[in-house]
């Protein structure tokens, strides 16, 4: 099996997002995302405050990035807006690290997930012992 390199795109957001640069910003970020299997880390080191405008912008920059079989990463965020991250529930969709070495080094690193039996959802049982039982009564 070959393995294919994939380039890390990091790109530093600025304090503020007004509607101007936002648009800017956008199009800058279009050419990280419009390849394919897109990796880019954001920059969230100067980002002052994470109002909706922002919060758009990152969800479109995944959005495309998802599209295209990639995923972006956000890293170094000070600490009002990681706040403002996890009380909007987008610290469940966003992978966040606290500097950009991780997040470069979380692209490159295959992760691998292992549900917990607290995060399994209710009802679904993934035991041995189900397992085993649903075969001795198929059989």
């Amino acid at each position: 099996m070959r393995e294919t390199r994939r380039t890390i795109s990091i790109r530093k957001l600025p304090m503020q997002l007004d509607s101007t640069h936002q648009k800017a910003l956008y199009r800058e970020l279009e050419s990280c995302i419009n390849v394919d299997r897109p990796c880019l880390v954001l920059d969230c080191s100067m980002l002052a405050q994470l109002d909706r405008r922002a919060i758009h912008l990152l969800l479109c920059c995944l959005e495309e990035a998802m599209k295209r079989n990639g995923d972006v990463r956000l890293a170094a965020l000070k600490p009002t807006v990681r706040s403002v991250l996890g009380s909007t529930g987008l610290d469940r969709i966003f992978r966040v690290f606290d500097d950009i070495s991780e997040a470069v080094d979380s692209f490159r690193t295959p992760q691998i997930s292992v549900l917990t039996r607290e995060q399994q959802e209710p009802g679904l049982d993934i035991s041995c012992a189900s397992q085993r039982q649903a075969q001795e009564s198929a059989a």
